[in-house]
């Protein structure tokens, strides 16, 4: 089979590895649709991999004894491989699970297996496309939304308007949010006023947090999702909420953000709320957002052929784009 793989600096190609075989239990599909993620990092800087991905839509096309799936089963790859066991697992927290086996296979493929708990079915009428934002592309906001609560009622501050970022654009307009974006990316700004951002405050102002409480009537929104990672951002979500509001991180991020315990915590009263993906018994709603949304088409931006897995590279390092989408059989 093929999989997509980065060779060296700005460099990646398709190479040949061997079908994975079956567990008991288990189940190998035939990938349709792979979106691309933060991948485009390791591309920049070189870093060899042929074990690209972590989301992934298809069809079930063996099931081992024991699956929970059948063959012909249209269905969305769950990210990691956890025990499937634990407390977590059992109550649909897999992505906590903290006995993750030592096994890990690419999305970025033809084929790949997985633990058939894992494979949630896709709904009739919903495209292969359409299923894979199920993933990284609406999976976070929707999960931290709904940690805070999101509803009509709620002002929401976004920061960061990547693919996460206006897949939350997504989640919020469809539960009928007010929405303030933070991003200074022209083209990002542009597809998320498509999407019905209702203001879009440039980070590099220097009165940006002052900015964001004039327009909520001088208070702060009432809930803010970090998408960027970056610890400015972190601090101007702090800064800008209002007092008891709450803010969720779902952005990757591997440097301190400096909080104040007294001032943000204490006095301030704000809630802040780690959010990685969301529990697996919530994916029938995720399946509405997507089916009802008319946004979900405007958040893939880019399909590709994984024989162009180059091109698709460039475009995903430019950051001209929203969700850009593989297809491994092309």
């Amino acid at each position: 089979m093929k999989i997509a793989a980065i060779t060296g600096v700005r460099q990646a190609e398709l190479v040949e590895r061997e079908k994975p075989v079956l567990k008991e239990g288990w189940a190998l599909v035939k990938v349709y649709a792979a979106p691309m993620c933060a991948e485009y990092k390791g591309f920049v800087h070189g870093h060899t991999s042929d074990c690209l991905g972590h989301e992934a839509a298809g069809e079930v096309v063996e099931a081992a004894p024991g699956s929970k799936v059948k063959v012909g089963d249209r269905v969305v790859v769950m990210p990691q491989y956890p025990c499937g066991e634990c407390e977590l697992c059992i109550a649909g927290d897999f992505i906590y699970c903290e006995h993750n086996m030592d096994h890990y296979e690419p999305t970025m493929t033809q084929y790949i297996s997985k633990p058939s708990w894992m494979l949630a079915r896709i709904p009739d009428g919903i495209t292969y496309e359409q299923a894979s934002l199920a993933c990284c592309g609406l999976g976070p906001s929707h999960g931290a939304f709904q940690a805070m609560e999101v509803d009509a009622f709620t002002t929401i501050l976004i920061t960061g308007l990547g693919p996460v970022g206006l897949g939350a654009i997504v989640n919020a307009k469809f539960r009928g949010a007010k929405v303030i974006a933070v991003e200074m990316n022209p083209y990002r700004v542009e597809l998320a006023n498509k999407m019905g951002a209702d203001m879009i405050v440039d980070p590099r102002v220097p009165d940006a947090v002052q900015q964001i409480k004039a327009l909520t009537g001088g208070k702060g929104p009432d809930c803010g999702l970090d998408c960027s990672g970056v610890v400015s951002a972190h601090r101007l979500q702090i800064d800008a909420v209002k007092r008891k509001g709450k803010v969720a991180f779902v952005g990757e991020c591997f440097t301190e953000t400096p909080i104040k315990v007294s001032d943000d915590l204490l006095r301030k009263g704000i809630h802040l709320i780690g959010s990685w993906h969301y529990n697996m018994n919530e994916f029938p709603q995720l399946m509405k957002v997507i089916e009802q949304s008319p946004l979900t088409g405007l958040l893939i931006s880019h399909t590709f052929p994984m024989s162009n897995i180059q091109e698709a590279f460039e475009l995903s390092a430019s950051q001209q784009s929203g969700k850009i989408i593989l297809k491994p059989w092309e």
